[in-house]
This record gives C-alpha cells, structure tokens and sequence, in this order.
C-alpha cells in the first residue's frame, strides 16, 4: 500500500522504519509536529520521526494544525491507501480522517479499552498493572475509541520504568502495526468493535503529577517514581528547593528505622525516607541545575541534620 506515515517522538521510530523495510508498503511521506525548541540551548530541532525521514530521503510535512487547508491539499495530492499512526500528538479531524481509503490505523500503547489517552504506559506502571500491551485500532474523532485491528502483550517487571516498558512496546508495536498494514492490504483483517466493558482513561501527566507523596504506602511512592520516569521526572521538596528523584528501593538492607513520612535519614552508604509504611532507600536524586547523583554523594554535600523532612 501506498502510506502516509504519521508520528513525532522516539517511540514512534521503530513503527517507521519497520514500515520503511518492509517489501510491501511504500511510505510516502510522513506528518510530523513543527520544529520545536529543546535541551539546554534551546536549539530548533526536527523530530525524531522527522530525522529519520529526513535520512531516508522522504518528504515532511510539518502542519501546525492538521485541518489546515494547505495540509489537506497535499495529503490528497499524495493519495495514500492508508495513514498509521504513532503518537503523533494532534488530534485529526474528520476531513484528514476521511483521505485515504484505508483511513488511519493508531498504534496505541494499551490493551484498548484499557488506558485510552495520552499517557497509557504511565498509567499502567502507577496502577500496579502486570500486564500491557498494544493495539491498532481505526482512528475516529473519538478519543481512542475506535475498532481493533490487533494486540500484542507485554509483562510489565517489577522494578520496570514508563521509560523501559514504553522502550519494549515500541518494538513490538512496530511489527504489530506492520502486520496490520499486511493484513488491511490481502484482506485478510477486519476490525472489532472495543468491548464495552473495561474502559479506563490515561490523560497527560503533568510536572505537578509527578510529585512523591511521602504520606503514601511504600509501594505506592515506588509505583508513581517509576511511572513518570524518565519524563515528567519525580520530585519532592528539600529546603524550599525541587529535588529530582531516580528510582527508589522498596527494600532495603539490614535494619529499618521508624521514620515519619518524608523523614530523611542519611546514612553512610544509603539514604533513607519514610513513608505511610517501611522507610524506601533513594536512588540517584538531581538538585535543581546539576546532573543526577547517588543519594548518598548528595547527602554529604548537604549535610542533612537529624529531623529533617522532604515535603
């Protein structure tokens, strides 16, 4: 088929280069967010999807709206069979839904009905999932409602962050989205309505989302950590000043002070931080304006006096 690939961000690459190495289907072009800022110089940068694009030599277009008038003409003019879709972060109006014969297939990283929305991997790591996995499914207007072309299923490990999970699925996205694209082509895949049933919402989550409740259970403070890791990043407040935080042990060695919550007790080789249950030992934490460090190297620096508390 002849397709117009649409995604921004890294974990929409797989998805693209698979479909570029595939002998069947012929990418186009690719839609792709704006050129943007970011990093530390603010430096206007294409986007991963983009990039890639860019290397293999394949046109971009980078609407800032997709129901611009400009970008509907030149999908048109492209023809394509069919759109899929990685995280391309806008929503698509009906007049681009309704373009190519095939519509457009999203590539979404729940087990739809499940986590419909922005962030589904995070809100899978924070609910205590076991397991997840991906879908493809027809885009409509609705928020990720659409019929299911097929999933893959991904154990979500204990110490697992968004980051390495969201890593995993991409890969097997990628071949899931490939095979779908394959079976639209032969005929030989129908899409099935989501059962109603089992429903639930992922919305974006924001810098304040991602801050550590220390009144919470152990297990609870670890989940959310690991769930906005490695973007929004978590945090908490030390001396009036944010404090990034890495991944926390929920069990650490040999013998466990009380410790109220938010309680920072330093130890030589470990730092430790009550919590609604067990004290959780921090991982590596990162001061507003330096790189991330062990906790301990941090603890020394600052010198924390008995009784004092993350907020």
């Amino acid at each position: 088929m002849r397709l117009v690939f649409a995604g921004t961000p890294e974990p929409a690459v797989p998805a693209l280069r698979a479909l570029l190495e595939s002998q069947r289907h012929t990418v186009a072009a690719v839609v792709t967010r704006p050129d943007a800022r970011s990093g530390r110089g603010r430096e206007v940068k294409r986007s991963p999807v983009g990039t890639l694009a860019d290397e293999a030599g394949i046109p971009v277009l980078t609407p800032a709206r997709p129901s611009e008038p400009e970008f509907l003409d030149a999908l048109r003019a492209l023809e394509p069979d069919c759109c899929p879709v990685v995280a391309y972060g806008a929503l698509v109006p009906r007049t681009a839904l309704d373009i190519p014969r095939h519509g457009w297939v999203n590539l979404h990283f729940s087990l739809l009905p499940a986590w419909r929305g922005a962030a589904p991997v995070q809100a899978a790591v924070r609910a205590g999932d076991e397991i997840t996995g991906a879908s493809t499914f027809l885009l409509e207007e609705g928020l990720d409602t659409g019929p299911v072309f097929g999933v893959v299923t991904e154990a979500i490990r204990p110490t697992d962050t968004s980051g390495e999970l969201l890593g995993r699925l991409a890969l097997s996205g990628a071949q899931l989205l490939l095979a779908t694209m394959d079976g639209i082509e032969d005929g030989s895949l129908d899409a099935a309505p989501q059962p109603a049933e089992g429903v639930s919402h992922a919305p974006k989550v924001l810098t304040a989302d991602a801050q550590v409740d220390w009144a919470e259970p152990p297990l609870a403070v670890g989940r959310l950590v690991r769930s906005v890791t490695p973007a929004p990043g978590a945090w908490t407040t030390f001396r009036g000043e944010r404090l990034g935080l890495g991944p926390l042990s929920l069990d650490p060695a040999g013998e466990l002070p009380t410790l109220k919550p938010g309680e920072v007790l330093a130890e030589k080789r470990r730092v430790l931080v009550g919590t609604a249950g067990a004290p959780v030992e921090l991982g590596e934490v990162r001061p507003v304006g330096k790189r991330a460090m062990p906790a301990p190297d941090w603890a020394r620096g600052v010198r924390i006096e008995p009784g004092e508390a993350f907020a």
